[in-house]
Formats: C-alpha cells, structure tokens, sequence
C-alpha cells in the first residue's frame, strides 16, 4: 500500500537504518577504481551548522553519485580536536567548577579534557547522519586518536632532523585570552576607531644627564618647565614603559640638534637614547618615533640593529607586570585610559586625535593580540612550499574551483613565512622535545622518551643519564599541524606508508571545503602530501561560499538569523533541505539562504511522490496496443533524458553541482511530470497499456537514479515501492544511467511542438471552450516541420481532424508559431460578432504601441544614445507587434 502522503520522518529513519545494516558505505581495496573524499573534520566537540550542512550534502552528493557510477566510493569522516577552542571551553567549565587550570597537573588536566570530549564529542557526526551523509563510519577518526598522534610526532621528528624545524626567540602573536601563540595566519585584522596620543618626552638637559631630576613624577608640567622636549604619536601610550629609544631619520633637518642626545621617558622617568634610522618616515606623524623593542615586530628589528634593552611590560594575560609601575596587574585597555588622565595631568600629552587603526584580532577567542617575544618552535617553509605552488599554479595538478582563488592561493604561498607551530596549550600533541639542561639548546627531539634519553647521552657524552633527568617541552603542537596530514594519516599513510589502503586510496579524488581555510588547511595538505608522499593529496578542491541571510549577513546566533539545521529537517524533511541548499550554491558564491528555498525542496519531494502515485495509480492492461502518441511520447523523453544526462555529466566536471540539480530538477518537473505523464496518461477509467506502463516506470527508475544523489531518502523509498528489491538491488547501490547518443532534432521537434499545443490552449482558455469538446486544426507548413508528433497534438489538444492546407481557412480561429499558421473551425458555441469585436480592440492597441515603439526607432537622438541592449530590445518589439498585428488582422478576415 503506497501512502497518501510522503512523510520524511518515518523514511529517513527507516532507509538509513537499512543502509547501515547492509553496510552499503563501507569501502575495502578491491579491482574498482576508488573514488576518496576525506571530510574537512569539523571541531569534536562542534554542533551542526549551516556551513556544514551545505559542505557535507555536496560530499555526500559527490560520493552517492561515485556509488552510483561503480566507484569504490570511500568517504572518510572523522572530528578535529581543535586545541584553542575545546581548552577554552574546559577551563570555563572547570571555572564553574572552581577548579583553576593552573592549580592542576597536565595529566589532571587531560582527564578533564578527554571527559569532555567523550560527552560531547561526535554529536556532529550522528547529526550528519540525520542528513543523509553516507560516510563511511568504520573508518571514522579523531585527530587525538593513537595512531593520528603518532603520524604528528613522526613528522615532528622527522622535520626537526631534515633541519626544517627549529626553536627560536621570535616576535609572535600572543592571544592573551587563549593564553597560546597564534601563526599569523590565525589573526584577522578588523578597522577599529581609536585614538592617537601625541606624547611628550623631555630632552635630556646637562643637569639632568648628571641625574638630577630625572624621575618626571616629581618634575613641574612641561608647559611650565621651559624645558624642551619632543613630540611622539602612539596608539598605546601605555607601552611607554616598555620604550628603549626615540628614533629620528637622519636626513629630517626639524631634529638635526637632537643627534646624540638622550630623552626621558614620562611618568617612568627612564632615561632612553635617540637614535638614528632612515626606516622612520619623515612624512608620517611627528616625524619621532618611541622604539618598544618587546612589543612591535618592527621595533623588534630596530632594537636588534641598535642592540637596544627589551622590556616586557606586560604578563600572559596581557595585565601590566612590575615594569607597570603603578599599574601592576591591571589589564592594558584599562591602563590606556587610566595613563591618558595621569599623561594630561602631569603636562605629558600634547593632544589626541581620532584614529582608524587595523588591530589583529584572534580568530578563535576575537581578543585583541599582543606581539610579544618568546621561545617558540617554527617550521621553516621556503622550500617545502615550493612543490604545492607549481602543482596548483603551474602543472594543475591541483584544480581549485572556482578558478580565481588561484590568486589568493599564490598570494598566500609567494609571501609565506616560517610556521610557527606551538602553542602554550596542553589539550593536542605534546611537543616531542627533551629537555636535559637549562641551555637553549640542551633538548633532543624523538618520538619518545626511551629514543630521547639514547640521544641525550650520546649528545651529552654522559651515560649515567636517565629518564628522569629528561624534561619534556610542556607546549602543544598547533591543531593544523595534525590536519596537514589528514588524507594520509587518516589511511596510515605516514607512519606506514606501503600499507594497502594508503596505496589504494591515496591520493584522494575530491575535497569540498571552505574558501576561507584555503591556506590554513588546503594548502598545507598539498604541501603535506608532496612532502611525505611524494604526490599530490587531491585532484580537485571545490570551494563552496558562505552561507548568508536574504539581507546577506554571515549566519551567527549572536546576529539570531542562523536557523537550527535539525529543526529545518524536521520541518522540510532532509531531502527538501538538500535540495533548497544546493538550487543556490554555486561554487565559490556566497549562497542567499531563505527557508523558501527548502520549502521549494519539499514541494519537489510531493511532486514526485505524486507523479510516482499518479503511475502506480493506473490499471495496465496487455490486450491493447500502444497508441502512437505514446510510443512518440517515450522516444522523445528518452532523448531528453539523454541530452539532460549530457548536460549533467558536463555541470559535474566542472563543479557546478547547483546547475546538475537545476537540469534534473527541470527534467523531472517540467519534462517528466508536465509533459510526458500527460502524454501516455490514460483516458479517464481506461486502463493503460502495458508497454507504455513498463517503458513509463523504466524513465521513473532513471529519473530516481539521477535524484538519488540529491535526494537520497525519498528516491529509495519510492525505488523500493516500485517492485520487491533484494539488498543487492537496493538504489543505493544501483548503476547511473548510460550516456547514449541521441537526435538533438527530436527535442528541437518537440519544442515546436509545445508552442502549437499551447495556442490551441490559449484558444480553448481566451474562448472558454471546455477540453471535453473537439475541435479540429488546419496546419499551412511554411515552417516544413515534422509532423512526428501530430499524434501527441491531437491527443494533448483533443484534436478530431488535423490536416495540412496550403491556404488560409475561412470562419477560423488562427494563431502563429513562427511563419507556420494554425487554424481551428469556429463551431457554433462561438460568438463571431463578439470575437471580431474583441480582436478589434486587440488590433488598435496593439497599433498605438507599435507606433510609440517606432517613434521611438525614428528619433535620431534616442538611437545615438541609447545603448545597444536596449535598441535590440526596441527592434524586437517592433518586430513582435507587427507580426501580432497580422496574425490579429487574419484572424478577423477569417471570422468575417
């Protein structure tokens, strides 16, 4: 029994539970050819999103279709453990608790972590399920997993002895919320209005340099001292304490007398030299500039030149330490503005303006990052990107879709700069660094501690070492340093790299991710599967866009405009959402989301359930022959079927999967369900003959295999309704439809053929004649057409007598398709005198526009100027109402 309606719920339970059981999305080495995706791992502890709805229905669309066309389809899913974010998310939830993450071991730590983790982790994966996703679940991994740990500290070890990492004192960025470094690709740079100070600091007098007076605390306001002093501009006038010098451009003629001369510096009262260097700009603010070696990376570089002191001024969390002075342990923004009334009052700030400043801002935690100067491990990368720039840019072996992220992509790998690759975190790979003395370079580096100790030794030259002597580095490896090596990882690619499922399915075939972690993660990856296989990791990387309101803001619960993805599914049902996600995601484009559009996909569901009842629905009989019509009817959709399977197949080459549902959706919609059902339909209570019932439910079965990658639940459910299946029959595991080659004429044919069924349409609507009356039709065939479809004509229009005349009918009703003319006998439910009278007004409106129209044409001035588009569409409109007028005009001659 088929039921009334489609209900979503109770079929998508139902066939993902059948193709669990019969384990239809495992994949094994075997003589197929394999088609491989890997799932951009999405955070553990991470909840459906928007973002990954669209990223993962095409996947899945990309592998069901794989399936389909007899690929041993393997699509790899899996969760990344994501160090910033999940720490964050323990330590608030131990701070709830009243637990201090600083009052813990690493191991105590870790155990919270991991029970974290074990809650609330891979509740993304079931809801992807929910979806539809055909993962390949027996393969799931986690990047915290033994073995993916292992492929991480195998590549540490083996970059640090290629000499490709290497510790150093370097400026990096500090998120003093996540309290970790950062790499540079992790800061975004957002405008932000602030301030500018323009600061006062006292030239050095001869009193003074014999160290009187020199704490300006106690000194008169400058104003009142008579004493000469410089002017600096600062945006953070609370790193005065940490400045070492003021710098001036030699060639500036303003500071000529300030050569070799020291200053103070305000409230702090150090005395600090002014220096030299032609990288001060001579136009920009005052032409000085206080040099804060420990907290800007240029200043960094000019401290090192000039061999200035560093001062850090500030603790972890970005609170002022002891080199604050007075405002110890306050945090940097209140002490901006707290030094700006202190500076004012003493007669120490000149002015401030209102600036726009470009403030780098953690991606992570959005807190404000601090430069700062530490021991960090870094990964040298001039060399390894050197492969992964000739494979996307030069040989494309690589192919990004759509093409223009190649700029990006070059820009990026062209201007790279060593990664730097730990963080100040304990969730995620512990550095596999040793520390046995307290020299910089007292440390070896193995994938544990019994390989480390044997290196100590012979590096110490002392034997009596032990393991206990050994400290290792308490950091954590950055999270991107454990997905560069998913595609090989995830199949033992690294520690194990001639096991059968790395060389079977490695390289893999596609990815789908997000432009925006193009050089976080894809790049890496390629740079990654050179490096260690020699090859590339993918052939393709198809970039979908973000997912945006009607009023194109980025979907976030702060903004309340992101819609709950589980939610949408309960409503619309998965197959309906998939479908309103992918009719407007073209690759790279942002997507416009409207919940219409999964309202669009549900109303796509019902019309093909219906069209699936409306068959089921008829009585077949074999004692009848097939009527002409319908033999017509198949051998045209046949071919439309082909042609759209062409267009298909051309759309996916090029990713544009949006467009391949689009040609489906208009097969099945306006092809199938419109046109050809009404072709072979039966008349009403006749049965249907049985060739035409067999060949209609074979076009259904490919129309079916074709929407399952899109809508995988609903085509099941009705494949398995269509006839008792076997496992091995299921959709599922079907066969794609065979590319034939096909009479493109035939569809040209036919498509005539529509507009002269839809005149005699407007004819029967415009002089309400009922369908139940025939009618007969006189064709004169300027046109030469085929008359292959006459059949379907006479059928579709209830057509008794269709004949080819060489003149026009009299007392006829007319209509035109091109020069061809058309014309229907009146009978005697017509009013003649009121037709004529109704195509009369007809015809003088249709005069009066067409003499606005080439008044327009014949004004000189308007054709000169008017652009070319909006002359052809002047012409066409002339055109059109010419040809109307004759049309109307033969259609009165005939009534009269």
């Amino acid at each position: 029994m088929i039921p009334a309606q489609f209900n979503s719920k109770e079929v998508e339970q139902k066939w993902y539970d059948y193709w669990m059981k019969n384990d239809y999305f495992s994949s094994t080495p075997d003589h197929r050819t394999p088609y491989t995706i890997v799932i951009p791992p999405p955070n553990v502890t991470g909840v459906l999103h928007m973002g990954h709805m669209l990223n993962n229905t095409i996947q899945d669309v990309l592998i069901r279709r794989a399936r389909l066309k007899g690929f041993n389809a393997c699509w790899v899913p899996g969760t990344d453990h994501a160090s910033i974010a999940t720490e964050a998310k323990v330590v608030a939830k131990l701070k709830s608790e009243g637990i201090n993450k600083n009052d813990l071991t690493r191991e105590e730590f870790l155990k919270h972590a991991w029970d974290w983790t074990n809650k609330y982790g891979g509740t993304i994966l079931e809801q992807l399920k929910q979806l539809g996703c055909s993962c390949d679940w027996k393969r799931t991994k986690f990047t915290m997993d033994p073995d993916m740990s292992a492929s991480v500290i195998h590549s540490f070890v083996d970059l640090f002895n290629k000499g490709l990492i290497y510790r150093g004192y370097r400026m990096v960025n500090w998120d003093p919320e996540a309290k970790t470094t950062l790499s540079d690709e992790e800061v975004i740079f957002e405008e932000r209005q602030g301030k500018l100070y323009f600061l006062k600091y006292k030239i050095l007098s001869p009193a003074l340099s014999k160290g009187e007076g020199a704490n300006t605390l106690t000194s008169p306001p400058l104003e009142e001292s008579g004493e000469e002093y410089l002017i600096v501009a600062t945006t953070r006038p609370e790193t005065i304490f940490g400045d070492s010098a003021i710098c001036i451009n030699p060639n500036d003629e303003r500071f000529t007398h300030l050569k070799g001369k020291k200053a103070i510096v305000p409230i702090c009262g150090r005395v600090i030299p002014i220096i030299e260097d032609e990288y001060v700009d001579i136009e920009f603010g005052t032409g000085c500039l206080k040099v804060t070696p420990a907290h800007d990376m240029n200043d960094k570089t000019l401290g090192e030149k000039h061999q200035l002191e560093i001062i850090d001024i500030f603790n972890e969390d970005a609170s002022l330490n002891s080199f604050g002075m007075h405002y110890q342990g306050k945090d940097r923004f209140v002490v901006r503005d707290e030094i700006a009334i202190e500076l004012e009052t003493i007669g120490a700030l000149a002015k401030t303006e209102i600036h726009l400043n470009k403030v780098g801002t953690s991606e992570r935690t959005k807190a404000v990052i601090e430069p700062r100067l530490s021991d960090q491990w870094f990964l040298s990368m001039e060399e390894l990107v050197k492969p992964a720039i000739k494979a996307v840019l030069e040989t494309q072996e690589v192919k990004l879709y759509p093409s223009r992220f190649n700029n990006t992509y070059k820009h990026w790998l062209e201007n790279i700069r060593d990664w730097n690759i730990s963080r100040q975190l304990w969730w995620g790979q512990q550095i596999p660094a040793y520390f046995y003395g307290d020299g910089k370079e007292d440390f070896v580096v193995a994938e544990n501690i019994e390989k480390a100790l044997e290196l100590a030794k012979e590096k110490t030259s002392n034997s009596q070492l032990q393991t206990s002597d050994l400290k290792q580095d308490v950091d954590a490896l950055d999270t991107w340093f454990s997905s560069w090596l998913w595609p090989m990882a995830v199949f033992g690619g690294i520690t194990n790299p001639e096991n059968e499922d790395f060389k079977y399915y490695y390289p893999t075939n596609d990815l789908v991710t997000g432009p925006d972690i193009l050089f976080f993660w894809v790049a890496r990856m390629i740079i990654a599967g050179y490096e260690y296989a020699g090859e590339k990791p993918f052939t393709n990387v198809y970039l979908t866009g973000l997912v945006r309101d009607k009023q194109r803001r980025k979907m976030s619960k702060s903004l309340g405009n992101s819609p709950e993805p589980l939610e949408l599914i309960e409503k619309f049902g998965a197959d309906g959402v998939r479908v309103g996600l992918l009719l407007s995601a073209s690759a790279g484009n942002d997507i416009m989301f409207d919940e219409e559009l999964c309202n669009q996909g549900k109303a796509f569901t019902n019309k093909i359930w219906n069209a699936f009842k409306l068959i089921k629905g008829w009585e077949v009989s074999d004692a009848i022959p097939q009527p002409e019509s319908s033999k017509v009817a198949i051998e045209w959709y046949e071919t439309k079927l082909q042609r759209t399977l062409t267009e298909i197949e051309e759309n996916f080459d090029k990713y544009r999967i949006s467009d391949a549902l689009m040609a489906i959706y208009k097969l099945v919609w306006d092809d199938f369900c419109s046109w050809f059902l009404e072709m072979i339909k039966p008349a009403y209570q006749q049965p249907i003959d049985k060739v035409t019932f067999e060949k209609a439910i074979e076009m259904l079965e490919n129309n079916l295999k074709l929407l399952h990658p899109f809508m995988p639940f609903l085509t099941e459910e009705i494949w398995q309704h269509i006839a008792e299946r076997s496992p091995e029959e299921a959709l599922i595991v079907s066969e794609w439809p065979k590319a034939k080659a096909y009479d493109e004429k035939l569809i040209a044919d036919f498509d005539f053929t529509i507009e002269v069924i839809s005149g005699i349409r407007t004819i029967r609507k415009d002089k309400n004649i009922p369908f139940k009356d025939t009618m007969e039709l006189r064709v004169v065939n300027n046109e030469n057409t085929s008359t292959y479809f006459d059949s379907v004509i006479s059928k579709l229009g209830n057509i008794t007598s269709l004949e080819y005349v060489s003149d026009k009918v009299d007392g006829a009703l007319s209509y035109r398709v091109k020069s061809n003319e058309y014309f229907i006998p009146i009978t005697g439910n017509i009013d003649v005198e009121a037709e004529i009278a109704k195509l009369t007004e007809e015809l003088i409106y249709t005069k009066g526009f067409l003499k606005s129209v080439e008044a327009k044409l014949s004004n000189e001035k308007f054709v000169a100027g008017a652009p070319e588009k909006v002359l052809e569409m002047e012409r066409k409109k002339q055109a059109d109402s010419l040809a109307k007028i004759a049309t109307i005009e033969q259609s009165i001659a005939g009534l009269q």
